[in-house]
């Protein structure tokens, strides 16, 4: 049964810069769009960004003003989220989604059938 695995968070200084990922076991991730979502506490989770299965389309939320890049390596069964410029309001649990490819990845959460336990990243001086 598939499983994802977040990894690659922890407590960053403003302005710095993280990769986090989603690694997969039980299953390959090439016939999965994968999403990746952040909840803070005391908020609703969000989207983050998404990328298909061949990594030819990604999307990215317009909250992180280009500071999101997503990307994967299906030879290693992982996709990774580059979060650069680190901000206090990033601090959140962050997590990844998959679902069997409909060719365009989706930034609904609701649309993901597998998810990972998540990564916290905090994000303090």
């Amino acid at each position: 049964q598939l499983q994802l695995v977040e990894s690659g968070g922890g407590l960053v200084r403003p302005g710095g810069s993280l990769r986090l990922s989603c690694a997969a076991s039980g299953s390959t991730l090439d016939y999965l769009d994968i999403g990746w979502f952040r909840q803070a506490p005391g908020k609703e989770r969000e989207v983050v960004s998404c990328i298909d299965s061949r990594g030819s389309t990604t999307v990215s939320a317009d909250s992180g003003n280009g500071r999101f890049t997503i990307s994967r390596d299906n030879a290693k069964n992982t996709v990774y989220l580059h979060i650069d410029s680190l901000r206090p309001e990033d601090t959140a649990v962050y997590y990844c989604a998959g679902r069997p490819t409909r060719g365009i990845c989706s930034l609904e959460s609701a649309k993901y059938d597998y998810w990972g336990q998540g990564t916290q990243v905090t994000v303090s001086s």
